[in-house]
């Protein structure tokens, strides 16, 4: 059996869709993105990638030849003045309402605002992408540490075996 790895900081690599329209799917993600201050990377005929969310045709040879399904993505934001800028730009795109900003029963202090994208509101069979924007408050220091005090493992700490893993 191979060492289980436990690994520190970010979780996820990349993201990818498929999308229907790119052309819509870029205007959209332009705009949300712009008020976030998070520029688009890069693109091409077939594809446009914006930090580690990579968005292409279904023609595209990054993809499959499938659309994307329903998927929720959620960003963060500044404050809740940035949310509320996300939604009214991504209804200003062509998004859909699913969610005016406000609070949210999460937890104390979830700010949110949902928006679809323009492909969801145009067809079903294209990706249906449920978007949050949300600014939590964030833990005082002391809690923090107190939560970390047992772990000798910084946060961004490079992968390491867990404990008590086979090999």
């Amino acid at each position: 059996m191979e060492t289980q790895l436990l690994h520190r900081g970010r979780l996820i690599d990349h993201i990818q869709l498929v999308v229907a329209d790119l052309a819509a799917s870029r205007a959209f993600y332009g705009a949300i993105f712009d008020v976030l201050g998070v520029p688009i990377g890069g693109e091409a005929e077939d594809y446009f990638w914006v930090d580690e969310l990579f968005v292409s045709t279904k023609d595209s040879q990054a993809a499959l030849g499938k659309l994307t399904g329903r998927h929720h993505l959620a960003f963060q934001a500044a404050d809740r003045a940035a949310v509320d800028a996300f939604y009214k730009a991504g209804l200003a795109a062509g998004g859909g309402d699913n969610g005016a900003p406000g609070e949210r029963p999460y937890h104390p202090g979830y700010y949110a605002a949902f928006c679809s994208t323009p492909t969801a509101i145009i067809s079903r069979r294209s990706i249906m992408v449920r978007i949050s924007v949300a600014r939590r408050r964030s833990r005082s220091a002391s809690k923090v540490d107190a939560r970390l005090a047992g772990n000798a493992v910084p946060a961004l700490a490079p992968a390491r075996p867990v404990s008590g893993a086979q090999k």
